[in-house]
């Protein structure tokens, strides 16, 4: 979600309070609400957006959204360690689906690889990462009203009003405009849109109407969505036909030195490239990143790993957009695996896994081989019932003992 990586904790205990107080006192919230609303037309008309178009996006919208309170307040408990976050965002399934993407949207993508200069396979990879190849945006738990998400926001969260405040009227921008009605101005609690998951502010910075039908259309058109992402890429400086990054191997025991070197000054002080290939271009700059410790995996980053942290400004998240483009390139995998105490399981496995939990009654949730909190919920309370460590991991073990169940 494009610069949405924001952080809500810190107003996590006052929403708390705020909505313990919507639900004992729905009417007063509401009237609450509303008088916000009103109030908040003023904005709007003084940022150019007209009364019938404020009317529009509004209607309905009466109450806030209890739901993004409670997104907004969430804290999990789990803080998933980095193995965990790369085998469920690089998995078989992913792999799979964006290469069959790439055949299909051939034609588009070639068209935008030339615009734009963002190799196909980095967009597709944003794509699964986003909104699962659009699948997340068919899903109505999951999307919602755009204009009631960010008026919740600015309404109840106090903390984050300015941020909310000035999304809105970007995403009431977007409705005048005509790009998009609004009974499909719809996104995540936190208002990021469409199959690559722009935030209001972005989409009016560089969306793109691709297709060529007068919209900027990234909730319908997959060409205009793909183009949108490989337009903010190309403009925070994306560099065409080179490498977001290379798997290296360390020489034992040696300490490196931070900040950036050529390529070439990594290979004299000892850091290879996975496989003993060579580095194509080795005056270009890179830095060492290692996620995982000097066991796991190591990276030299180059600039276009620092351009997808633009998408979000997270180095796990940059990594593993690069590292499943590569997959849907056909590239092949890492050459050094994440440490994990266990004996990692297949894709398909996983949702055998899934399978079991949800026959035996541990489990509700999605046979979708993705291993989240209500996955390892129910390996634990499994665990637990087979007399293992109860440490929630999808592991081989655990599932051997349920095949023979």
């Amino acid at each position: 979600m494009f610069q949405m990586k924001k952080n809500f904790r810190s107003a996590a205990l006052g929403l708390v309070g705020i909505a313990t107080v919507l639900a004992a006192q729905p009417a007063a919230a509401d009237a609450g609400f509303q008088k916000w609303v009103a109030s908040f037309r003023g904005v709007a008309a003084s940022n150019g957006i007209s009364g019938k178009t404020f009317d529009r996006a509004f209607r309905g919208v009466t109450a806030p959204d209890p739901e993004v309170l409670e997104k907004a307040r969430y804290q999990p408990e789990f803080t998933a360690p980095v193995w965990d976050y790369f085998d469920n965002r690089v998995q078989e399934d992913a792999i799979a689906v964006g290469r069959q993407m790439a055949r299909q949207w051939k034609p588009w993508l070639d068209r935008i690889e030339s615009r734009f200069g963002v190799d196909r396979h980095i967009l597709l990879a944003i794509w699964s990462m986003e909104s699962n190849y659009g699948e997340i945006l068919k899903n109505d738990k999951v999307m919602r009203n755009v204009v009631r998400s960010l008026s919740t926001l600015a309404y109840a969260d106090k903390s984050r009003a300015k941020f909310a405040r000035t999304q809105l009227v970007s995403a009431l921008k977007i409705l005048q405009s005509g790009d998009i009605d609004e009974s499909h101005l719809t996104g995540s609690w936190a208002g990021a849109m469409g199959h690559t998951q722009f935030i209001p502010t972005s989409y009016e910075a560089y969306a793109v109407d691709a297709d060529g039908n007068g919209k900027r259309d990234i909730w319908n058109s997959v060409p205009d969505a793909l183009a949108t992402a490989a337009n903010l890429l190309r403009k925070n400086g994306w560099q065409t036909g080179k490498a977001w990054g290379y798997e290296v191997t360390l020489p034992a025991g040696r300490k490196f030195p931070g900040g950036s070197m050529s390529l070439a000054k990594w290979q004299s002080i000892g850091v290879v490239r996975a496989r003993n290939k060579p580095f194509p271009s080795p005056s270009d700059n890179a830095e060492l990143k290692v996620l995982d410790g000097r066991e796991g995996p190591a990276f030299l980053m180059t600039k276009n790993f620092f351009v997808l942290k633009r998408y979000n400004n997270a180095d796990k998240y940059a990594l593993a957009v690069g590292l499943l483009a590569d997959e849907i390139a056909g590239y092949g995998g890492l050459v050094r695996d994440w440490n994990r105490p266990f004996t990692k399981l297949s894709f398909e496995e996983k949702q055998e896994l899934q399978k079991h939990l949800l026959t035996l009654g541990y489990y509700d949730g999605k046979i979708d081989g993705k291993i989240g909190s209500g996955s390892r919920s129910a390996i634990v309370a499994v665990q637990q019932a087979l007399g293992l460590q109860p440490d929630g991991h999808p592991s081989k073990e655990v599932l051997s003992r349920l095949r023979q169940r």
